[in-house]
């Protein structure tokens, strides 16, 4: 099974998402939209909030043939299967291509078992970044800027070829 990305209708990923369950079954096809939690302020007061990692995605684990692609196309407010042009559909004359494992795999790391990245908890010392536990523990690598003021780390993901900044949340410790 490999995993490709449907673009849809931004705001509509669940209900996407809930139209997949029940045209397939989970064997057949596996779907999941990454959120990540994230502390905003507002009024003075911190709330965590979720938020999508890729607005307008759904990514899908499936063995694609013709067959599950024309009922992927058939689904509403799901406008295409995101490509670059790798595999061919000859009855739609479209293309669609395959999520890459390497570019797959730290967004996968980073859900876990769900679909939420939570917080992970961080000591800076030195400019370094360590990671004591939570879902970028051993990912130090892919923290490009910590934000104290807001508890959030900026990380690169690539996506379908392309370099994505995204925020999560952390919570930064004071001392080991």
């Amino acid at each position: 099974m490999d995993w490709y990305a449907l673009f849809v209708e931004t705001g509509k990923e669940e209900i996407v998402q809930k139209l997949l369950r029940l045209y397939f079954d989970e064997h057949s096809l596996y779907s999941v939209i990454p959120k990540r939690r994230i502390p905003e302020k507002k009024s003075g007061r911190v709330r965590h909030t979720l938020k999508k990692m890729f607005p307008g995605y759904v990514f899908i684990k499936t063995n694609m043939n013709d067959d599950t692609f024309h009922k992927i196309k058939k689904i509403p407010k799901c406008h295409y299967l995101v490509n670059n042009g790798t595999y061919y559909s000859k009855e739609n004359g479209t293309y669609y291509s395959k999520i890459d494992e390497e570019e797959m795999n730290p967004i996968i790391k980073l859900i876990g078992n769900g679909e939420i990245v939570d917080y992970s908890r961080v000591y800076v010392e030195n400019s370094r970044v360590f990671v004591i536990s939570g879902p970028l523990k051993g990912m130090e690598g892919i923290i490009k800027k910590i934000d104290k003021h807001k508890n959030r780390a900026k990380i690169l993901l690539h996506f379908m070829g392309v370099e994505r900044i995204i925020d999560v949340g952390i919570e930064i410790l004071s001392k080991l």
